[in-house]
């Protein structure tokens, strides 16, 4: 697809709006950039409620944090697999909004229709006390989650 041809980034939304369209939507997907020591350590959104699951492929690898650049070829391909249509609702999320902001738009890019970035992300911004997960995001909306 063509620059040209590419879709529009579909705007920032909060973690409890996030879960609100992936409740409503039966093919909409979470898909969580962050790395794999974080989905490891610090947990992952819980969507078992709503019998769903997340989707990880992350958008920069620890420790050297270089962006992947098979990201929208990976996930495009994982989409493909679970038949998930280019105008499905794409919700993208990280620990707090910056590396998931650029793996919607570069998946609008790629060509699908709605992509969402979760502006809080999974932990949100620092406090004054220097911690996350207090202030916005995921956790803080009170959202299921999971730690291994």
């Amino acid at each position: 697809m063509s620059l040209s041809q590419s879709a529009t980034f579909a705007g920032d939304v909060s973690a409890a709006e996030a879960w609100e369209g992936l409740a409503g939507e039966p093919q909409a997907m979470l898909i969580d950039v962050r790395t794999k020591a974080e989905w490891a350590y610090v947990g992952i959104p819980n969507l078992s409620a709503i019998g769903k699951d997340v989707l990880l492929v992350e958008w920069q690898s620890y420790p050297a944090m270089a962006v992947n650049t098979d990201f929208a070829d990976v996930l495009s391909a994982e989409l493909e697999r679970r038949s998930v249509g280019r105008e499905t609702a794409l919700y993208f999320l990280c620990r707090s909004g910056v590396r998931s902001l650029a793996a919607a738009k570069a998946m609008a890019e790629a060509g699908y229709d709605r992509c969402f970035n979760v502006a809080g992300g999974f932990e949100g911004p620092l406090d004054g006390a220097r911690h996350r997960g207090e202030v916005d995001g995921w956790k803080a909306a009170g959202l299921p989650w999971v730690q291994s």
